[in-house]
């Protein structure tokens, strides 16, 4: 009978120092895979960010351009309009002499 008891608490120590083990590398195993999860992820995100960071420099690119265009047409309007109000003063002056005939 003693040896019965003894035979137990050995199976008891043992399944109980294998079931530590079995947890600790469960552990180790679950962790390792939850850092390559969190890694991927924020691997991802950085790429994502990437990716918009170079969208807005691209848009800020086109409303460079498209300013710089705004002023070349608000220039050739100013020139357009100096020479229309010149064209009108000479049309004016030609009514004036067709009317004094």
């Amino acid at each position: 009978m003693v040896t019965q008891e003894v035979l137990a608490y050995i199976i008891g120590i043992v399944g109980t120092v294998s079931g530590i083990i079995f947890a600790v590398i469960a552990y180790k195993r679950n962790n390792k895979t939850d850092n390559e999860s969190k890694g991927k992820e924020n691997g991802m995100m950085m790429t994502e960010i990437g990716y918009i960071k170079s969208g807005v420099d691209d848009i800020k690119r086109k409303q460079e351009r498209q300013e710089e265009h705004h002023i070349e047409v608000i220039s050739r309007l100013t020139t357009v309009e100096e020479s229309a109000k010149s064209a009108h003063h000479r049309i004016d002056g030609l009514e004036d002499k067709i009317n004094t005939m």
